[in-house]
């Protein structure tokens, strides 16, 4: 099996959001994403301007994405489609997302649904990221500090 990490291009967003639409927790369909503002020229503009997309393929498939936004200092999204769970792409990415946000911020952040049952938790949270908060509309807001 081969893993790749990449920047994502503009020939990836369609597999962005298969990718984005594929996940059983924290799933939004494209009409909710579009809704929010997430279309595919939306996202072809921000590849455009080389935001902070990264793309986990494994044997030349598309299988996860993250991203983040760097003016805030979060980790924006971070979704790996079910087919591909188990294979450590979450933790690549994130360490992507990670490196990235620390040469600007000290402290980076995510909000994340706060649910019972949501693996997202569990997954931040043994990678580092602390629980600082619970928002009204019940999402987990957790910081991370950058290393000494």
């Amino acid at each position: 099996m081969n893993i790749v990490v990449r920047r994502a291009r503009a020939e990836d967003v369609e597999a962005i959001f298969d990718i984005r639409t594929s996940v059983v927790h924290n799933h939004l369909s494209r009409e909710q994403l579009s809704e929010m503002g997430i279309t595919p020229s939306t996202l072809t503009e921000m590849l455009a301007a080389d935001a902070g997309v990264w793309i986990a393929e494994v044997d030349g498939i598309r299988a996860a994405f993250s991203s983040i936004d760097d003016e805030d200092g979060s980790v924006f999204a971070l979704f790996v489609n079910p087919d591909f769970e188990g294979l450590g792409l979450g933790r690549l990415l994130l360490q992507e997302a990670e490196t990235a946000l620390f040469h600007s911020h000290e402290t980076i952040w995510l909000e994340t649904d706060g649910r019972e049952g949501i693996r997202a938790n569990g997954f931040y949270r043994k990678h580092g990221w602390i629980h600082v908060d619970t928002m009204a509309n019940g999402d987990i807001r957790y910081e991370k500090r950058r290393p000494k």
